[in-house]
């Protein structure tokens, strides 16, 4: 054990030594030529089964390896989400956390649209009808409803895998609360984004109103859209920062979205995810803070083997796709 450690910390100080040498110029040549060609190779990749994921509102595919692409799939109710979705979704994202498999995720929606938010001929009994027979018991049921449906997409937050939402059509009320519970946002031209309970006489409950602010930055245009429910298109969506690449359709979008996921995939999964644990953690705090609990964060990944074959695979030129990483 111990000479296989000072083994390690010799090769840590010769690669060391190598990148702040001449290979530096080229450790960046390297990497830019690794994302495009796992680009290329995901964008051909024919979708299979997942094992394990079997659902009604759901379709969970292996786009290829280390990559899922979860797809909400009601198409013929334009993906409304009903009582089925939000309990499906946790049990998705709790199996995908613990997948040592899986190293980033895709989400889509089938047919003409990303989703049309809550479904409120299937959740109205419980939304309109409630347990309970005085105040206190009706708004104790209604709170551990509410809790329930917010778990839903913490989940998508909670996991540590980067999750990719590709969206098309409209994403409506509940979809905004899904997708800014996501890493990433990729839309179609035709996508448009609306905050809809205003609409329906309630407040968005689940996450928008949380997490929007802290995507886009402008709390005038947060209050603007959830007080009126207006649309918000794909061009203002960009530049607004909710989204941050627009393509033509959603036949590129999710090929963009998929090549992405590739790219993410072909790295270390102990820099990917610790990466996004302190992204996340550093929105919810200061800097001085953040500072401090990365600090904590690598004095163990640090020593991670991912390190070592990472540098390693750059400062001789190899594509880090080439590079197997334990799973984790």
């Amino acid at each position: 054990m111990a000479a296989g450690i000072v083994a390690s910390r010799r090769l840590r100080d010769l690669l060391t030594r190598r990148l702040t040498g001449s290979n530096y110029a080229g450790l960046s040549i390297s990497l830019r030529l690794t994302g495009s060609s796992a680009q290329e190779e995901a964008s051909g990749v024919a979708l299979g089964e997942a094992p394990d994921h079997s659902y009604e509102s759901l379709r969970v595919t292996s786009a290829q390896k280390h990559v899922l692409h979860v797809q909400l799939n009601r198409p013929n109710k334009r993906n409304a989400m009903n009582k089925v979705f939000w309990r499906e979704m946790v049990e998705c994202f709790n199996k995908i956390s613990r997948d040592a498999d899986c190293r980033a995720v895709v989400i889509s929606g089938a047919g003409k649209m990303f989703t049309a938010g809550i479904d409120l001929m299937d959740m109205a009994s419980d939304i309109l009808q409630p347990k309970g027979d005085d105040v206190a018991r009706i708004s104790w049921y209604l709170r551990d409803i509410i809790t329930r449906y917010q778990e839903t997409f913490n989940v998508i937050e909670k996991c540590p895998k980067p999750v990719i939402a590709a969206v098309h059509g409209g994403c409506i009320g509940g979809g905004v609360d899904l997708v800014t519970a996501c890493d990433i946002r990729y839309c179609a031209q035709d996508a448009f984004f609306q905050v809809k309970e205003v609409d329906v006489g309630l407040a968005a409950d689940v996450g928008t109103l949380q997490r929007l602010p802290k995507v886009i930055r402008n709390q005038s245009l947060v209050n603007e859209l959830a007080f009126t429910a207006r649309k918000m298109l794909a061009d203002e969506a960009l530049g607004s920062g909710l989204v941050s690449r627009v393509f033509p359709d959603k036949e590129v979008t999710l090929d963009a979205a998929l090549a992405l996921a590739a790219e993410i995939s072909s790295k270390s999964p102990v820099a990917v995810q610790s990466t996004k644990v302190n992204l996340l953690y550093s929105r919810d705090h200061s800097v001085a803070e953040s500072l401090n609990y990365v600090a904590s964060w690598n004095m163990s990944m640090l020593q991670t083997q991912d390190l070592v074959k990472s540098v390693q695979a750059t400062t001789e030129n190899k594509e880090l796709k080439t590079v197997t990483f334990s799973k984790l």
